[in-house]
């Protein structure tokens, strides 16, 4: 009777992790540098969508800085996916810290 409810509650619970996968999957965020000039959009999964470039960030003259602004809104937008996901994941499990959850990634 103890292993089909444990079963059962394991059942439950790889939905539930699969159904978060898929919501993932379909969330973006964005992450901003250069006051908008730069921005890159990421989902759930840390997937890189797109990278949005202002013309007036692109001169052969700034190439150092037109890559720090690329990696700084990168390095946002992975944060906030990285957020998103323990977010859900938290809220997935009550805040309990399960050995042997798998990742959301």
């Amino acid at each position: 009777m103890q292993r089909q409810i444990l079963k059962q509650m394991q059942r439950k619970l790889q939905e539930s992790i699969t159904r978060v996968q898929d919501e993932l999957a379909s969330q973006v965020v964005e992450g901003i540098s250069g006051s908008g000039a730069v921005r890159v959009r990421v989902n759930g999964h840390r997937e890189v969508l797109s990278v949005q470039l202002d013309k007036s960030v692109v001169d052969p003259e700034s190439v150092d800085l037109l890559e720090d602004l690329i990696l700084t809104a990168v390095k946002e937008a992975m944060q906030k996916a990285e957020s998103l996901a323990g977010e859900k994941m938290q809220a997935l499990t009550g805040g309990l810290q399960i050995p042997g959850m798998p990742n959301l990634f």
